[in-house]
């Protein structure tokens, strides 16, 4: 418990007060910013933590679940006192942020539609240099898929972005991963309203996949750059299509 006791400067009213559950996570971020605590590591239990810094368990467990869903912290099983472990799962709390964020409109379709392609730019360029076999035959096995002339919407949404993804796990970057999977989630209710809405969606759907089919085949052969230009151009085009204000001026 060492390193966990209260402030004066921020409890209390004044420029400085904070609610009392963020004294709590200002604290345990204070120790993880240290290195005093790392990933594995046990929380004081919810009672030391409450005496400790002179604050009462509800706010303790307040804390805990804001840390929870921030993806730092695994709470424990059973019982408000079981160990709470330091983590480190950012993927689902960044999915979940963004996507929330991109419903309320806080953020543009044409931002994320840029920023999308500037991750899956150097995802694809990466990817020309280092994926592995299992990195091909899983991106091989989504074409697959995309290649049915039956294919649904969904469907094609789904193993859209499962390609898309494996370009990014073919990167070796797991933020490059995780920031994609958090754009693809937050526009895939945009994408299938389009997809869903369109007559034509069979031959935009096969289109498509010719292009995924060329954006692979750049990767297959080594040429970062021309996999990075191919799929950005896929990803412009996918939104022209579709009737979504182009992110590109």
């Amino acid at each position: 418990m060492n390193g966990f006791s209260s402030r004066p400067d921020i409890v209390g009213d004044g420029p400085t007060h904070r609610r009392i559950h963020e004294i709590v996570l200002w604290r345990i971020e204070e120790q993880i910013a240290s290195g005093r605590l790392k990933v594995g590591d046990r929380l004081p239990s919810e009672r030391d933590l409450a005496a400790s810094l002179g604050v009462g368990r509800p706010a303790v467990r307040e804390a805990i679940r804001v840390l929870e869903a921030m993806g730092t912290v695994v709470p424990g099983t059973t019982g408000s006192d079981s160990a709470t472990l330091v983590a480190a799962v950012p993927g689902d709390a960044l999915t979940h942020l963004v996507t929330l964020h991109v419903m309320l409109s806080s953020f543009e379709t044409a931002d994320v539609v840029r920023a999308r392609i500037a991750l899956e730019r150097e995802s694809a360029r990466l990817a020309a240099k280092q994926a592995t076999v299992a990195d091909h035959t899983a991106m091989a096995d989504e074409l697959v898929a995309m290649d049915d002339l039956d294919i649904t919407p969904e469907e094609f949404n789904d193993r859209d972005t499962a390609f898309h993804l494996a370009i990014a796990r073919a990167s070796g970057n797991v933020l490059l991963t995780e920031l994609t999977t958090a754009l693809r989630v937050a526009m895939r209710p945009t994408q299938l309203r389009a997809m869903r809405a369109d007559p034509d969606f069979p031959a935009i759907a096969a289109r498509l996949t010719v292009e995924h089919h060329a954006i692979h085949d750049a990767i297959s052969g080594g040429d970062g750059d021309l996999a990075a230009n191919r799929i950005e151009a896929h990803i412009e085009g996918f939104y022209n299509v579709f009737g979504v204000p182009s992110p590109i001026g």
